[in-house]
């Protein structure tokens, strides 16, 4: 096992960051699969999610409810403060994350994991135009930011999200636990 206790997963809108995780989260049931809070209308699915009001995330920022927290898209996010807790404890825990996030979540978890989940234009486009949450507008926009740089200094690998998800969870999983000699 590694000496990281929090793996994050970052990259575009619709790259698939979701079903990474849940593969991820299949693979290593020892792995808690964290459930963010995210000021969206519980109706447009995706992942899995506590659907909360502009109002109430404010609420449960001033109580402490969060470790971390930002906003993307419009929309507030936040990591629940147990996430701290359990990894403080040893657990190992697993989130997606926004990129604009980093620099913040290493100041906090200090043995952080990051893969960085990337999709060719062509298949962002079209995922994105699937999925059907955002208007054209929206949808240049995310795909204008699909090539933000990450926060240097930080461990990063690499995955490729282009083809099945099976391979991708599997070079995931081959990042997170190399095979040693």
């Amino acid at each position: 096992m590694s000496n990281w206790r929090l793996i994050v997963i970052v990259g575009p809108s619709a790259v698939g960051k979701d079903s990474v995780l849940s593969g991820i989260a299949a693979a290593k049931p020892a792995i808690r699969l964290v459930r963010r809070v995210i000021t969206r209308a519980p109706e447009l699915g995706g992942e899995d999610y506590d659907s909360v009001t502009a109002e109430e995330f404010g609420i449960r920022v001033e109580s402490g409810a969060f470790c971390l927290t930002w906003q993307a898209h419009g929309l507030l996010y936040g990591i629940p403060a147990d996430v701290l807790t359990d990894v403080g404890l040893g657990a190992t825990c697993i989130a997606n994350l926004s990129r604009s996030a980093l620099t913040q979540a290493v100041r906090i978890f200090p043995d952080l994991r990051v893969l960085n989940i990337t999709a060719s234009p062509s298949v962002l486009a079209s995922r994105l135009t699937k999925r059907g949450r955002e208007s054209e507008g929206e949808i240049k926009r995310r795909l204008a930011q699909a090539e933000k740089p990450l926060t240097d200094g930080i461990d990063v690998a690499e995955i490729r999200n282009d083809g099945l998800l099976t391979e991708t969870v599997a070079m995931a999983l081959a990042a997170l636990y190399p095979v040693r000699a």
